[in-house]
């Protein structure tokens, strides 16, 4: 299965790469839209702000080939911000248009309204629990409360509940996993993830 690793300047591509060819996919790394049509599975990285991301998209000329693949039923992962874009709106810095794929919003951590006004260290960094909300194949033969490698300041907020697959509790419970359809989301590092991480890839390279 070839997977297309999408290149818009974002860091640590080579780590998704290594990863998704330890899971035994054959991984072509491109910013070409012609490469991501002739690709069986797309998977959007990200580290950084949303903003940057989305403009690393846009003067490449990704943005709208990419969300048009997604529509046709391209298979398509993100990963950390990756995963952000794949919602409607970002917060950070700003109000940003997103790829709109999985309907909901980037928010930032906010404790103020949590049953014990408990205020956690922005960013989430380090290992945290995936507790699972419904079935689904991206997290087949995953654990309940396995371990994930978190680093963000943003999370997700879906509009929709079905398209959380799993939460993860920092202050409170936000979607660690989301998915609608064709396009999967990870909030967290699969490729920083250990046995975790790689299973998750070996779901989406196979399923």
């Amino acid at each position: 299965m070839v997977v297309a690793v999408v290149d818009y300047g974002a860091g640590n591509l080579r780590n998704v790469c290594k990863a998704l060819e330890h899971v035994g996919a054959s991984v072509t790394l491109t910013s070409d839209p012609r490469a991501l049509e002739q690709a069986g599975r797309i998977v959007l990285p990200g580290v950084g702000a949303f903003a940057d991301c989305l403009h690393g998209l846009q003067s490449r000329g990704l943005f709208e080939p990419l969300r048009d693949l997604a529509l046709a039923g391209k298979p398509l992962l993100g990963i950390c911000v990756g995963m952000q874009l794949l919602m409607s709106v970002g917060e950070e810095m700003g109000e940003w248009p997103g790829l709109d794929l999985i309907p909901g919003r980037v928010a930032r951590f906010q404790f103020q309204d949590t049953p014990s006004h408990q205020r956690l260290k922005v960013p989430h960094i380090g290992w945290n629990q995936i507790i699972p909300k419904q079935d689904h194949p991206l997290i087949a033969g995953v654990k309940p409360g396995s371990y994930a490698y978190f680093v963000h300041s943003f999370h997700p907020l879906v509009s929709d509940p079905t398209h959380a697959v799993a939460v993860t509790d920092y202050g409170y419970e936000f979607p660690s996993v989301i998915a609608r359809d064709n396009v999967w989301g990870i909030q967290f590092h699969p490729e920083k993830s250990q046995d975790t991480g790689l299973a998750m890839l070996e779901n989406f390279v196979r399923f």
